[in-house]
């Protein structure tokens, strides 16, 4: 009898949480016509929010607690320039599935369309930014996760327009598989460590389509960089990985696919550089390995500069470049070996598959070009044809120990 009585007991005590369970994974409605934050003042912690279809004319709403936040069909918060729209600053928050346009553009405040600020574990997915000043922006955040989201501003000027996705002061983030473009910086990064950057698309910004500094430890791979403002820029960092990527189309006469300035200790391996006034543009970045890239119908395909040592060069693709490599000096403290270039003109005796002849990817016509930019009307012409010749049987001008002694026949794979 007792025994019966206490199994009753603990079966009730179960349904009564069970019940309390029930009663708590119910999910919060938003529904059209009423407030997005009166909807959050109401959850609890680790509730999740549904924000039915509709148009909501809100700004600085206040996420403080743990929450899911999920749109339900086509739904659009409307900032009206006059404020940030989303501030999370709690952990464990999720937002999925809605349109976030028109925060407030500002000289002294850094609004953004989605603030994350001082959390852990925020997740942002499939969510539409439309003409915010910054589009979403992370100071002091950790193992938060930015995927899957359309990006879009119209500004024509820097002054009048924040980064896409802006990053301060983070660590071990993950942004992979977003659009960005018609921003200042596609993508900002300042003091971050540990991210993981993965298959984003970066276009049509006004100044670069990544801009990095002081961030160590990263990964970039799988990207697009296209037709962006200067092209991509990476500065005062060590021990990065760019691995696959694509830069592409930047091309005025400023414009680079990519800058490397105070790079140190890092891996730029199996990227393409494809159609840029200059592919690589190299200033004072050390012990870095380039490897199994490809630079394509670039105007300069390296511009390496006389302050940048012991980087290695092996086994990359040049191929239909006006220029290969351009230098601001007659030294020379980098290595090239084993590369691939369309320029050789050099001959295979044993078919050993390594050119017999070493090859200077530095034209003559190249120092000249730095020195009177007006010569370059003459690339095509005879006279630099033997010029060039000339200088690679006797080099006078272009730096002797800039050579390939072992130049690739065909092109590495």
């Amino acid at each position: 009898m007792w025994a019966n009585n206490k199994i009753t007991g603990l079966l009730t005590v179960l349904l009564l949480l069970l019940s309390v369970q029930l009663v708590q994974s119910q999910p919060i409605v938003v529904p059209k016509g009423s407030s997005i934050n009166d909807g959050i003042d109401r959850a609890e912690p680790g509730d999740t929010l549904i924000i039915e279809e509709g148009l909501y004319k809100e700004y600085d709403i206040k996420v403080d607690k743990p929450l899911t936040i999920l749109g339900d069909g086509d739904v659009t918060i409307d900032g009206d320039r006059k404020g940030f729209i989303l501030v999370i600053t709690a952990d464990d928050v999720t937002v999925k599935n809605i349109e976030i346009k028109h925060a407030s553009t500002s000289f002294m405040e850094d609004y953004a369309g989605i603030l994350i600020e001082e959390t852990d574990n925020t997740l942002i997915e499939n969510v539409t930014l439309t003409d915010n000043y910054f589009a979403i922006y992370l100071a002091k955040t950790t193992n938060s996760v930015i995927r899957n989201n359309h990006i879009t501003a119209s500004a024509k000027r820097e002054t009048q327009s924040g980064n896409a996705i802006h990053l301060w002061y983070s660590k071990d983030v993950t942004i992979e598989d977003n659009y960005v473009a018609g921003h200042r910086d596609g993508l900002y990064f300042e003091f971050v460590e540990g991210a993981t950057i993965s298959g984003n698309v970066s276009e049509n910004n006004i100044r670069y389509g990544i801009h990095f500094m002081y961030s160590d430890h990263c990964r970039y791979e799988d990207n697009t960089f296209r037709n962006n403002g200067g092209g991509v820029a990476v500065m005062y960092t060590s021990h990065v990985e760019i691995i696959n990527n694509r830069f592409e189309d930047n091309w005025g006469s400023a414009a680079y696919g990519m800058l490397l300035k105070e790079i140190n200790r890092s891996k730029i391996v199996g990227n393409e550089f494809y159609n840029n006034s200059v592919g690589l543009y190299i200033e004072a970045t050390s012990r870095n390995e380039f490897k199994y890239n490809t630079f394509r119908q670039n105007g300069w395909a390296v511009k390496l500069m006389a302050n940048s040592t012991d980087n290695i060069f092996t086994k990359n693709n040049f191929v239909a470049n006006s220029f290969e490599v351009a230098t601001n000096s007659m030294k020379n403290y980098n290595e090239f070996n084993n590369n691939y270039w369309s320029h050789y003109e050099g001959y295979d005796l044993d078919r050993d598959g390594i050119g017999d002849v070493p090859h200077r990817p530095v034209r003559l016509f190249s120092i000249l070009v730095e020195k009177q930019p007006q010569s370059l009307l003459l690339l095509r012409s005879l006279l630099i044809d033997i010029l060039d010749a000339a200088e690679r049987i006797m080099p006078v001008l272009t730096p002797e120990t800039l050579v390939d002694s072992q130049p690739k026949m065909t092109k590495v794979s």
